[in-house]
């Protein structure tokens, strides 16, 4: 059941080795070809939703596009979607079906982490674009790997956490938007560390997405196809633990609550400190013995970038007194209390932070990179990956954020790229 060549693949190759502009609309959608640059004003964007469980319920209803197909190896979960949308909507089984169609233009990306990769590279060779879930991946390696094919295919990507360009920050009481204008204009000075954990707005839910290490084997439900669950991951024997609301605590599918949360947390911490570019290159982690299957609580991880800027993932909670961002001329609480004199006047002052595109309809109809895309949303789950990879080591490690790959430590690159389940692969 191997990933294959799908006809919209197949005319983008063809229409690439055409001249001039026939070659220019091979990475346009096809509602676009109805004026030069514009979208037909009569037709609309389409989209399906593969994984409509938990997360992806919320997928449905999401404006700007046409619900055309829905898909999901639990037959009960599509049953009971497939009766609340409209009676055109199809569903699916196989994913792979979904990405076959030719009218659609959008695929969302709902599943559990350990298919994101696997889904996304798959739509974006098909010529469609892509609405992913976080953590983006679940390893770095197939980070990378979609990364290259959205950007390989001029797909246009969203990843489905939005702190940075919108809602209220946690227990800011506010946007981002304030905090990466009193950091942009070094108020605190700098390098700067930034906590993360209860005190200063943010809950690790360590305890709740912690995997069993308990579990004896259970008969496969008839309606769930857990093999094609699995996909890509190791066979393990079912369990109900193991899949739907609970797969997170378990290694081969998430990374505990640090793969749950991480990117709402980190990826605003990333845009904040101007690091969408790089990574950190030491990280250190205080954990107990992790379990090789079941993510279990982690106290305390740290990670440093070249230019000494650090963040602190607290997941004891125990910096009750921590400021979220520390410099060395000032420093920054939830609500924006800062020991900084006359913050609130100088902040009227300062000047906006470069304009984003966060609109998805808009970032397809005119092929604009979205504001948390396949590039800098890499980075922030680059930062999730490592500090997973520090949990299940227990040890420090320094890392190459131009190479993308651990300095001299073969063990945790392996952690990087890790093997896919046959007949399933990621694309060489």
């Amino acid at each position: 059941m191997e990933t294959r060549a799908i006809s919209r693949r197949t005319f983008l190759k063809t229409a690439s080795r055409a001249a001039g502009a026939a070659a220019a609309f091979s990475i346009v959608p096809r509602h676009v070809l109805g004026a030069p640059g514009r979208p037909a004003p009569s037709e609309q964007l389409t989209k399906a939703v593969v994984g409509v469980g938990g997360m992806g319920q919320g997928h449905l209803t999401y404006p700007g596009a046409k619900l055309l197909a829905i898909c999901d190896v639990d037959e009960q979960h599509l049953t009971r979607t497939l009766a609340k949308v409209d009676k055109d909507v199809k569903g699916y089984k196989d994913f792979r079906e979904v990405v076959d169609r030719d009218d659609i233009d959008i695929i969302h990306v709902p599943t559990p982490p350990h298919w994101h990769a696997l889904i996304s590279i798959a739509a974006a060779e098909a010529g469609k674009d892509v609405w992913c879930e976080k953590p983006m991946t679940r390893t770095i390696g197939e980070g990378k790997k979609v990364r290259d094919a959205v950007l390989r295919n001029g797909r246009i990507f969203r990843l489905n956490t939005w702190f940075r360009f919108s809602g209220g920050f946690y227990g800011f009481g506010t946007t981002v938007k304030p905090i990466k204008q009193i950091v942009d204009a070094r108020l605190l000075g700098w390098p700067l560390t930034v906590t993360i954990n209860a005190a200063t707005g943010f809950d690790w839910k360590l305890g709740m997405w912690s995997g069993r290490t308990d579990l004896t084997p259970q008969t496969v439900p008839a309606h769930f196809d857990y093999n094609l669950w699995l996909g890509p991951a190791p066979w393990k024997p079912y369990h109900a633990h193991r899949t739907h609301g609970s797969f997170r605590g378990y290694w081969d599918y998430d990374g505990g609550g640090l793969g749950d949360m991480g990117m709402h947390y980190i990826d605003p911490v990333q845009y904040i400190l101007g690091k969408d570019d790089t990574s950190p290159v030491e990280i250190e982690a205080d954990t107990p013995q992790q379990h090789p299957d079941a993510a279990i609580p982690w106290r305390r991880i740290e990670m440093k970038y070249a230019d000494g800027c650090k963040i602190i993932l607290d997941g004891e909670n125990k910096d009750v007194n921590a400021p979220f961002i520390q410099g060395p001329q000032g420093k920054l609480y939830p609500g924006l209390r800062s020991d900084v004199p006359r913050l609130a006047e100088t902040l009227a002052s300062l000047p906006e932070p470069e304009p984003q595109v966060t609109d998805f309809e808009y970032a397809v109809r005119n092929r604009r990179k979205f504001a948390l895309n396949e590039s800098n949303g890499h980075r922030s789950c680059t930062i999730v990956n490592l500090g997973v990879i520090a949990v299940r080591l227990a040890r420090p490690l320094r890392y190459d954020p131009v190479k993308e790959q651990f300095i001299g430590d073969d063990e945790a690159n392996r952690y990087i790229d890790q093997p896919q389940r046959a007949p399933w692969y990621l694309p060489a």
